[in-house]
C-alpha cells in the first residue's frame, strides 16, 4: 500500500510570530521562505499545518 505525501511550502516568515508557531514550523522542517518539504499525509501533520496555515501553502 502506497502512503500519500504532501508538499508544504513556507510562504511567510516566522519572525514576530508566537513561539508555538515558530516551533511548529521548525518541527515541520521549514526554516527558510520558499522552502518546500515533503511529509507523510497523516492527522498529526495536518494538525501542524492547521496551526500555521496562514504561513504555509500546501501543494
Amino acid at each position: 500500500m502506497k502512503t500519500k505525501e504532501i508538499k508544504i511550502k513556507l510562504v511567510k516568515s516566522a519572525i514576530a510570530r508566537k513561539p508555538h508557531q515558530s516551533k511548529t514550523l521548525k518541527a515541520l522542517g521549514l526554516t527558510k521562505i520558499n522552502q518546500i518539504v515533503t511529509k507523510k499525509d497523516n492527522d498529526a501533520i495536518r494538525g501542524m499545518i492547521a496551526t500555521v496555515a496562514h504561513l504555509v501553502e500546501v501543494q
